[in-house]
C-alpha cells in the first residue's frame, strides 16, 4: 500500500482527521494525493440558498456530489493509488466505489463517527474493502449483519507534531488561561451540565451556544470556530481542561458512552490535565493513573476541588496520560495497522 489517495469530507470533524490521516501516511512512507473537498463546499453550499422545492435541493445535491465523484474518479485514474482512503461523509458515491472496485483498486474507510446516530453506514460500508470504526459490539454484529466482513475497530488518536505541550507567552497565558476550560460543541448534555460549574471559574471554547444566554456570557471569542493551533494553546493554558463527551438527550448528563473522543488524545498529547467522563472502552486505552475521570456530576464537582488544589498531581497524570498517546495512540500508529488489515485482507 505505497500509494494512498485520500478524500477528505466537506467539512466537520473529520477533516482535520483525515489531515493527520495524510501526514501519517506520509510518515510511514506513503506517498499520499488528498482530494480537497472543502475546495467544493462553497458551490455545495449554494444550492441551499435557492430558494426551491425540497425535492428539487435533493435533486441537485445528489447531482453535485456525481460531479464531485467523478472528479476523485478523475485524480485516481490520474495518480493510480492502492488504497482510496475515504473519512466520514467523504463525497464519494456508490457508483464510483463499484467503478474503483471493478478497477482493482483497494477502498477503505474510517468511520470516526457514533454509527447509532450516523446510520448511512448501512447502504456504504458493503462497498468497502475495510471499514475502521471506533466502537466494538454492537456494532460489529450489525456490521456483520449486513454483510460487511472487513471491519476494523481503530479509535481515534493524536498528531504529536501539532498536539504537544507549548510554553506560552503571557499574552497567551492571560487569553488561553483558565482555572476551568472546556473546548468543544454546544450539545445538549453539555449545556444541562455545565450550568452546575458556573461558579467554579469554567471557560467554553467552541461553537453552538449563542443561543444559551445563561452560558453563552463564558463563551470565549464570540463563539467562533477555534483554529486548531488556538485549541492546542487553550489546552496548554488551562489548570484543568474539562473532556465531557457528547450526548443529544439534555437528561443524560455523563452518558457512559462507548467511544472515546480525539479531545481525550489531543489534551493528553499536549502534556495537559484533563477530567473525562469514563467511557466504556477507555479502559484498554489508558491505564486509572493516566486519565482522571468520572461517572457523574457529583463526582466532576469532587474532582475539580481536589485537583485544582493539588497541581503536583495534576501534573502527573498528564506526564504519564502524553507517554502513553506518544507509545501508542499517534495516527501514524493508527495508519499503519490500517495499512496492514487492508493488505492482509486483499
Amino acid at each position: 500500500m505505497r500509494r494512498v489517495l485520500v478524500v477528505l469530507p466537506f467539512y466537520g470533524g473529520s477533516l482535520p482527521v483525515g489531515r493527520y490521516c495524510v501526514s501519517a501516511l506520509r510518515e510511514v512512507g506513503c506517498i499520499v494525493e488528498t482530494f480537497e473537498s472543502p475546495a467544493f463546499f462553497g458551490a455545495f453550499s449554494a444550492i441551499k440558498e435557492l430558494g426551491v422545492s425540497v425535492e428539487r435541493q435533493e435533486y441537485l445535491e445528489n447531482s453535485f456530489l456525481q460531479v464531485v465523484t467523478q472528479a476523485v474518479l478523475a485524480m485516481a485514474e490520474r495518480f493510480e493509488p492502492d488504497l482510496v482512503l475515504s473519512m466520514a461523509q467523504a463525497p464519494l458515491s456508490r457508483q464510483g466505489l463499484g467503478k474503483l472496485r471493478k478497477e482493482g483498486v483497494a477502498t477503505a474507510m474510517w468511520f470516526v463517527e457514533d454509527y447509532r446516530l450516523f446510520t448511512y453506514w448501512r447502504a456504504f460500508a458493503p462497498l468497502y474493502d475495510g471499514l475502521a470504526v471506533i466502537q466494538k459490539e454492537p456494532f460489529f454484529s450489525e456490521l456483520a449483519a449486513a454483510g460487511v466482513a472487513n471491519a476494523l475497530y481503530l479509535p481515534l488518536a493524536a498528531e504529536p507534531a501539532i498536539h504537544k505541550p507549548l510554553a506560552l507567552s503571557l499574552v497567551d497565558r492571560a487569553r488561553f488561561g483558565a482555572e476551568l476550560s472546556f473546548m468543544g460543541a454546544g450539545y445538549p448534555n453539555r449545556r444541562a451540565a455545565f450550568r452546575r460549574l458556573k461558579s467554579k471559574g469554567l471557560k467554553i471554547w467552541g461553537t453552538e451556544w449563542e443561543d444559551d444566554p445563561e452560558l453563552f456570557p463564558l463563551v470565549q471569542m464570540q463563539g467562533q470556530r477555534i483554529r486548531t493551533e488556538d485549541t492546542v494553546r487553550i489546552f496548554n493554558a488551562a489548570a484543568i481542561n474539562l473532556n465531557l463527551h457528547s450526548s443529544a438527550r439534555a437528561e443524560e448528563l455523563v452518558s457512559g458512552g462507548d467511544f472515546v473522543n480525539p479531545r481525550t488524545f489531543e489534551i493528553a498529547a499536549c502534556g495537559a490535565f484533563q477530567l473525562v467522563d469514563s467511557r466504556a472502552l477507555m479502559p484498554p486505552l489508558f491505564a486509572a493513573d493516566e486519565l482522571a475521570t468520572f461517572r457523574s456530576m457529583d463526582e466532576v464537582e469532587e474532582k475539580i476541588a481536589w485537583f485544582a488544589a493539588r497541581p503536583e498531581e495534576r501534573a502527573a497524570y498528564a506526564e504519564r496520560g502524553r507517554a502513553r498517546v506518544l507509545r501508542d495512540h499517534t495516527y501514524a500508529a493508527r495508519m499503519h495497522a490500517l495499512l496492514a488489515f487492508i493488505s492482509e485482507r486483499l
